[in-house]
C-alpha cells in the first residue's frame, strides 16, 4: 500500500488514494492503529484515505489512531488538497491559482482553495478552507445537558476528576469542548484530564477538548485533546470551535490568529450563526513509502 506522510502545523497523516468504500475490504481500523503506533508503525495522528465522490470532487475518509472514524479534520483536508492538487488528480487546472475544490467528509461538504504562494515550482504552500457553520444546539453537537436548549452552551460548569471546569460547546462537523484559562494553557495537565473530558458521560460520541488562553482581539493559543488521537500538536477543527466559542463571548473580532503546539492558523469568522467559518494554514509532504501487509 502506497502512502505519503504529510502534515499540518504538526498535526500529521499517512495519506492514502482509496476506491470506492463499497468495493473496499480494507479493515482500516486496523490499518491505523498499526500503522498510527508511534513506536511499532509509521507514526501518525491519523490516516486520511482519498476517495471518489459523486457529490464533490474527492471524498476523504479519516481514522484515528484507536480505529474510530472521524467526522472532519481541518488540518488533513489541507493535507488532501495539497496531495490531489500537486499531483494532478484535479481536472481543472486553475486549482492551486484560487480555484475552489469541493471535499466531501463524513461531517458534510467543504471547499478548499489551495494556494501556491508565488512557488516557482507550484508547489500548494497553504490552504483556505471553508469549514461550515457551527453547529451550536447541544442536542446535535451532541452534549447531554440538563434542560436542553436550542441555543448556545457556554460556560457550563462541570466536575471532571474532581476538576472544576468551565465548558462551551460547539460542532464543527465533531464535537468540541473548549474551556477558557487566564493561566498559560501550558501549565495545565491537559494528558490526564483530557482523557477524563474526552470520555465524560455529558458526550454520548465523545469530544475534543480545547483549552485557551486569548491574549488580544485577534490573537489566541490553543492546546487540544483530540478524541481518538490524545495531544496533538495541532487540530483545525479545534482551533475553529474555539474562535467560534470566543468571538460569542466578545473575547475576539472576526480575524484571529491561533497559535498552536505546531505553529497558527488563520481562523476568519463573522459571528453570525449561520455563516461559515474559514481556516486558513499550511500544509507540507514529509515523504513517501509502502505499507507492508501480511
Amino acid at each position: 500500500m502506497n502512502f505519503v506522510k504529510m502534515h499540518g502545523t504538526g498535526n500529521d497523516f499517512i495519506v492514502v488514494e482509496g476506491g470506492p468504500v463499497e468495493a473496499d475490504s480494507t479493515d482500516w481500523p486496523e490499518v491505523a492503529r498499526a500503522a498510527c503506533s508511534r513506536r511499532f508503525g509509521v507514526g501518525a495522528d491519523g490516516i486520511l484515505v482519498i476517495r471518489p465522490s459523486t457529490r464533490a470532487a474527492f471524498g476523504m475518509q479519516i481514522f484515528n489512531p484507536d480505529g474510530s472514524e472521524a467526522e472532519m479534520c481541518g488540518n488533513g483536508i489541507r493535507c488532501v488538497a495539497k496531495y490531489v492538487t500537486e499531483r494532478g488528480l484535479v481536472p481543472d487546472p486553475s486549482h492551486g491559482n484560487g480555484a475552489a475544490l469541493p471535499i466531501e467528509t463524513l461531517g458534510g461538504l467543504m471547499t478548499v482553495w489551495p494556494q501556491h504562494g508565488g512557488a516557482e515550482d507550484g508547489s500548494i504552500e497553504s490552504v483556505r478552507v471553508a469549514m461550515g457553520a457551527p453547529e451550536l444546539d447541544p442536542q446535535r453537537i451532541p452534549v447531554a445537558v440538563e434542560n436542553p436548549v436550542t441555543g448556545p452552551v457556554m460556560d457550563y460548569a462541570v466536575d471532571v476528576g474532581g476538576n472544576a471546569l468551565r465548558l462551551s460547546f460547539v460542532s464543527m462537523g465533531n464535537p468540541h469542548a473548549v474551556m477558557f484559562m487566564d493561566s498559560p494553557v501550558g501549565d495545565f495537565p491537559l494528558d490526564a484530564v483530557g482523557p477524563m473530558v474526552e470520555n465524560h458521560p455529558l458526550f454520548p460520541e465523545r469530544v475534543n477538548f480545547e483549552i485557551v488562553n486569548v491574549h488580544a482581539r485577534d490573537a489566541m493559543t490553543v492546546r487540544v485533546w483530540e478524541r481518538g488521537a490524545g495531544l496533538t500538536m495541532a487540530c483545525g477543527t479545534g482551533a475553529c470551535a474555539a474562535v467560534v466559542a470566543a468571538r460569542l463571548a466578545g473575547h475576539v473580532d472576526d480575524r484571529v490568529s491561533v497559535n498552536l503546539p505546531g505553529g497558527p492558523l488563520l481562523i476568519e469568522w463573522d459571528g453570525a450563526i449561520t455563516s461559515p467559518v474559514y481556516m486558513t494554514g499550511p500544509a507540507a509532504t514529509v515523504y513517501a513509502g509502502q505499507l507492508l501487509t501480511a
